[in-house]
């Protein structure tokens, strides 16, 4: 018989979920009253919230600590995880940086040479920075002339960060010290930087409280933050986020400004132009996605989307900035153009081709110098550098490939072999293969299944099923050991190219944003049902999986159809769509979402926000909800209030769980010790409500 025994279906039915107290709480939308009950839970610093967690991490860990082989799933993960992990090279100054992690260090440390491939010195180490390496080394800048290094930490995943400058020839500390800073950059200009930050919040409120008016500061190296010179602040609009970029020749700052996750608006000052001692507009918001790459003399390189979904580069004179003198410089593709990279005065153009990159070297004038080969069906990135570089070192990986270092000479447009990661696994074992299904629509949708070779479509293999879809943010292929687990246990990965994502182009993001959104539901649903109708498997096979806005995916699939499941996975979701909008950057995704606070948004919203569509009485998934104490991104409370109601409303025995993690947060800068512990509970939970033989 299978691991799911009838002694383990029997303990699942007498499952004890904590109470979770129901509080007379009603919301009027646009004459629409709608309860929330658990509205309580939304304050994580309370004695009873906290005594819920405790209550339910416990729930949770007693029932996997009955799976008989979790401890066998993590020896194995620690074996697979447990290799050299290397980064790209990228030259700073007299000195070639690239991340490395040994194999189970926490953190990847930053390591520099004087050659490529020469003798290594730790520049940088975060795992000194904390005892349990919960402390994360975030964005790092250069200045230009390599004499100093300004980077940022963040602790337990928190989206607040410190910033710190180092001397790099003695690698010492300065007494710089910033803080509250979140969702910034770092731009060297001179003997300083450009940044942006938050006032310092409440205490009790820094890790919920909405984010509001964002600055722009310019640090003098060897300052106190007090002293720093504020550069901007939009006292009118404060939900706009705004940050400044410098260009590498350092004569023109870039403001670029938001509303939300979608559209810009850009300014410039021209700092050979002493009579512009303010910034000018250069491209109209908030409706495009426009973005400086670099400035060629006095005009400036832009990819934009402006009537070109797809994206094409123009180049813009900001004396003389109206979309009619614009001129095209790489016009639009039928693929959707992704990132431009410049190195060696070139521009490295980066498209993707059915959700797999492609990559063609241009000059700053639009002449196709290279088109750049890869291996195969994978991802590419790392095509960046400084003028004056005659190589760069780039990466490329794929669901059964490992991350692979090439280094590419500019002049002669050759790649050749820099590095492979040596995995405990035979990658001529595995394959991947792309297939299409027609979605309830009609819109034709791609997907990559990653199993062993020989898998016979029998409609009984074990499945799972991810996908994101949104914020115009494409689902490549990349490696996983964690995934490569589960497909060495006879399990078939399968990821979604799903509408909201920008596999092709802005329009392919449009069809699954705002009331379009059940699109992206859709897809996914139409992805389980073309993977049962081939024989792939069927759904008592097939697990599903996402985190962020994936995590929303998940709740609205399963709460949609909870008979195409069974097991759901959602991770650190947004699964209440009605509130998102009054925590911390939440108001920033209503340009993706729409917001409650509109009566039309409200039709839609309330129509698949996860937590208001579950029904008492049904039967649901196998689920493992999965959150953290320190999400400031997602607040934990969506997760919170969704396991609550999922647990009330429930019938049937399927284990509805939670697993709360501490001292992390959204999912960056997670330690590795805390990753496999992750993976082998989600493993696990999953293996097993998936009857599969260890």
């Amino acid at each position: 018989m299978s691991l799911m025994t009838m002694e383990g279906i029997a303990q699942q039915m007498k499952l004890q979920y904590p109470i979770a107290k129901k509080i007379d709480t009603v919301d009027d939308y646009h004459g629409t009253r709608i309860p929330d009950p658990y509205r309580w839970l939304e304050d994580d610093h309370s004695a009873e919230t906290k005594a819920w967690v405790d209550a339910e991490n416990k729930v949770t860990q007693d029932y996997l600590s009955t799976i008989p082989f979790r401890a066998d799933i993590k020896k194995r993960l620690e074996e697979l995880w447990n290799y050299p992990k290397t980064g790209a090279p990228v030259k700073h100054g007299n000195y070639y940086y690239f991340f490395k992690n040994d194999g189970l260090q926490n953190q990847a440390a930053l390591y520099r040479s004087a050659t490529p491939g020469g003798t290594p010195e730790v520049f940088i180490d975060p795992n000194k920075l904390s005892a349990a390496g919960t402390t994360a080394l975030g964005n790092l800048s250069f200045s230009k002339d390599g004499k100093y290094a300004a980077y940022l930490i963040a602790k337990a995943g928190s989206d607040w960060q410190e910033g710190y400058v180092m001397d790099v020839a003695t690698r010492q500390l300065l007494s710089d010290k910033l803080e509250w800073i979140k969702f910034s950059g770092l731009s060297w200009r001179g003997n300083g930087f450009y940044y942006s930050r938050y006032d310092k919040p409440d205490e009790q409120g820094k890790l919920s409280k909405k984010n509001e008016f964002q600055k722009v500061y310019y640090h003098k190296i060897g300052t106190t933050q007090d002293q720093d010179e504020l550069i901007y602040v939009d006292k009118d609009h404060p939900l706009r986020s705004a940050g400044v970029s410098v260009t590498e020749d350092e004569r023109f700052l870039i403001l670029s400004t938001s509303e939300g996750t979608s559209g810009k608006e850009l300014w410039y000052r021209d700092l050979q132009n002493p009579a512009q001692t303010s910034f000018s507009l250069l491209v109209k918001g908030f409706e495009h996605e426009p973005s400086v790459i670099d400035n060629d003399g006095g005009s400036l390189l832009v990819s934009t989307n402006h009537h070109a979904p797809n994206y094409k580069i123009v180049l813009i004179d900001p004396a003389h900035p109206a979309e009619e003198n614009w001129k095209t410089i790489v016009p639009e593709k039928k693929e959707a153009l992704q990132n431009v990279g410049n190195a060696g005065g070139k521009l490295f153009v980066s498209y993707l081709k059915d959700a797999s990159t492609r990559v063609f070297q241009y000059d700053y004038k639009g002449k196709l110098e290279q088109d750049i080969k890869l291996p195969g069906i994978g991802s590419a990135t790392g095509f960046d550098g400084k003028k004056e570089d005659q190589e760069l070192f780039y990466t490329y990986t794929s669901y059964v490939t490992p991350t692979t270092i090439y280094k590419y000479d500019i002049k002669q447009g050759k790649s050749t072999l820099y590095s492979k990661a040596e995995v405990k696994f035979n990658p001529d074992d595995y394959e991947t293969k792309q297939v299409f299904f027609t979605s309830k629509d009609g819109t034709k949708v791609p997907m990559f299944l990653s199993s062993k070779k020989g898998l016979k479509n029998n409609g009984n293999n074990p499945v799972l099923i991810y996908g994101y879809g949104g914020f115009n943010i494409p689902q490549t292929p990349g490696f996983s050991v964690s995934n490569l687990y589960f497909m060495e246990q006879g399990g078939t990965y399968a990821v979604v190219a799903l509408r909201g994502g920008s596999e092709y182009g802005e329009a392919w993001h449009q069809a699954g944003m705002k009331e379009k959104k059940q699109n992206v539901f859709d897809d996914f649903i139409g992805a389980a049902e073309y993977l049962v109708k081939t024989k792939y498997t069927n759904p008592s096979k097939i697990a599903i999986r996402g985190g962020s806005n994936g995590g929303l995916l998940v709740g609205a699939c399963m709460t949609q159809r909870p008979d195409l499941f069974k097991v759901a996975l959602p991770a650190v979701g947004v699964m209440d769509m009605l509130r998102f909008q009054k925590f911390t950057i939440g108001w920033a995704w209503a340009t993706e979402y729409g917001s409650s606070d509109h009566a039309a948004d409200f039709k839609y919203l309330i129509k698949y926000s996860p937590l208001h569509n579950l029904k008492a009485g049904v039967s649901y998934p196998a689920t493992m909800v999965t959150t953290a104490d320190h999400d400031d991104r997602v607040v934990p409370a969506h997760s919170f209030k969704f396991a609550a109601t999922l647990q009330a409303s429930h019938a049937g025995p399927n284990p509805v769980l939670i697993r709360v993690e501490t001292q992390a947060g959204h999912g960056a800068g997670k330690p590795t010790s805390k990753l496999i512990d992750e993976a082998t509970d989600i493993w696990a939970f999953t293996m097993y409500n998936l009857g599969m033989k260890k």
